[in-house]
């Protein structure tokens, strides 16, 4: 079942350079902990983040009413500090026309044999327009599911190991694979041995968001699931595998069995479509440099959160407060910071959308900048930080690939900086500078790092384990402040080192990341 179209984010209107009226309690009340926060700038950034991630926000869902009124806010808090609209026509905004499709989870049902599974909870799904929305089909666990390992699985629904490292099989192949060999689905096991990010359950919502016009994602005719291992002694109940064998085995990558389950694997998917709107917030910084000026440094970080999900520990409000309210708010202080003068280089202050749902506001500006395409020099991304401990190490995306990490070493300072430790997690490719390193224009971002055993780790771990992409990145989660401030300094001179530069970014020879430039 599809649902009627709806149109959202009407609210922002591209056509007017003027920013939009601020209604009434828009800008939410605040109480910040300033006996917290020594530092002055420190506690203004923080009293941003409070109102771009209090619930007034609704946790600013692509597309969503919340999102738009932070965007609202945003807008009228550049336009505050001297920016000047940077959007299409004139405005603050690029508007993206999305495609939100939906599995609802009332009227959607799984089950082996007679045992249910709880979407969101032991199952979570992919939805797209063409999978199958009603099956009933045998069940066959088929270990990592490489090409060659399948057999005759027509017609089944193929369950698959979920290895999440490199030497056996990606979720790609995997997914091409059993589509290849005819199957209907493919229910692939959430991988507890990936110990440095493992899935976290319940998860928030199945749902796919993408540009109108897009082409359907790959395997779109596959009904694609993934099993919190939790549930799989019920999935395995009666073939007389052991899940817990079974898992520890897939842990570590050793040979797994064939074999077939004695129930079958049944799915009714109710889904509902509708047509969203959301925007990129711009903002433009000119430059002061006659020479310099038409060239345009990007600095970015995703306005979007989850919104309202299914709830962990009575909460369903995804606040996303770290993720990435309070980049934004960078932003905009550092907006404030300048009061409207220029470095040597134009700036593009971007808060883009639909980040959590694929990137797909860096996507568009990439695709179609506001500015001159040819004329966008750098791009320096605020996502993936999280300051909850001692700030002293920090990792540095596509740190030698471009001039822009001599940049980065140059404004650390007494930070240690270092390559990504822990590429399987491909983090390099989660966040909004990722398309503009692929369009070949020198891009950067920043994971605050740790080392091995310590409590700093601890705090990371527990975080990805308790925060991420859940309820509890909230306001109300511990902060380090002299960590917070060591950042926030390090960026100030970073854009100032790299807008104010005699030669824009260049690409380093050698470098694995390089595409030509598009």
């Amino acid at each position: 079942m599809i649902a009627k179209w709806l149109v959202m984010g009407a609210a922002l209107v591209t056509g007017a350079a003027s920013v939009p009226a601020l209604r009434s309690g828009e800008i939410p009340d605040s109480e910040t902990p300033s006996s917290e926060i020594a530092d002055s700038d420190t506690r203004a950034w923080w009293q941003a983040t409070e109102a771009l991630s209090g619930d007034a926000m609704e946790g600013r869902d692509t597309g969503s009413p919340g999102y738009d009124r932070a965007a609202r806010l945003l807008a009228a808090r550049f336009a505050a500090a001297g920016l000047k609209p940077a959007g299409e026509n004139g405005s603050w905004y690029q508007q993206l026309k999305l495609i939100d499709l939906t599995v609802d989870a009332r009227a959607t049902h799984f089950r082996i044999g007679a045992a249910p599974l709880r979407l969101l909870h032991d199952i979570t799904l992919r939805p797209s327009p063409n999978m199958p929305r009603a099956l009933d089909a045998p069940l066959v666990f088929r270990g990592y599911c490489g090409a060659g390992t399948l057999g005759d699985v027509r017609g089944k629904v193929v369950l698959c190991y979920g290895w999440r490292r490199s030497g056996l099989t990606s979720a790609a192949e995997r997914a091409a694979a059993v589509e290849a060999a005819g199957a209907l689905g493919i229910v692939t096991i959430a991988d507890p041995g990936f110990t440095i990010e493992p899935m976290q359950w319940p998860v928030a919502y199945a749902r796919s968001v993408a540009p109108v016009g897009a082409p359907a994602p790959n395997s779109d005719r596959l009904l694609v699931a993934t099993l919190n291992p939790a549930a799989l002694p019920r999935v395995l109940a009666g073939s007389g595998q052991d899940a817990a064998t079974l898992i520890r085995a897939g842990s570590t990558g050793a040979a797994l069995p064939n074999f077939n389950l004695p129930a079958p694997f049944a799915a009714t998917v109710t889904l509902r479509e509708r047509m969203i709107a959301s925007a990129n917030v711009l903002g433009l910084l000119p430059g002061s440099d006659s020479m310099l000026r038409d060239q345009y440094v990007v600095l970015s970080a995703h306005l979007d959160g989850y919104g309202r999900g299914e709830p962990v520990k009575g909460d369903g409000l995804y606040n996303g407060t770290l993720d990435d309210a309070a980049y934004v708010a960078l932003l905009q202080r550092l907006a404030e910071r300048r009061q409207g003068k220029g470095y040597r280089r134009s700036v593009v202050f971007a808060a883009f959308t639909g980040e959590e749902k694929g990137l797909l506001g860096a996507t568009e500006f990439v695709a179609h900048p506001t500015v001159p395409r040819a004329a966008l020099v750098a791009n320096i991304n605020l996502d993936q930080l999280r300051p909850i401990f001692p700030l002293d190490l920090m990792t540095v995306h596509a740190l030698d690939d471009t001039t822009l990490g001599d940049a980065v070493r140059a404004s650390a300072g007494n930070i240690t900086v270092q390559h990504d430790p822990e590429p399987e997690r491909n983090l390099l490719r989660r966040a909004d500078h990722w398309p503009f390193l692929s369009a070949g224009i020198p891009a950067t971002g920043f994971v605050f790092g740790y080392r091995t055993g310590t409590e700093s780790e601890q705090r990371y771990r527990h975080w990805y384990q308790t925060g991420y992409h859940k309820p509890q990145d909230d306001l109300d989660q511990p902060m380090d402040w002299t960590a917070a401030t060591k950042f926030n300094a390090f960026f100030y001179d970073l854009v100032a080192r790299v807008a104010d530069a005699d030669r824009p970014p260049e690409w380093k020879r050698g470098s694995t990341l390089r595409p030509e430039r598009k």
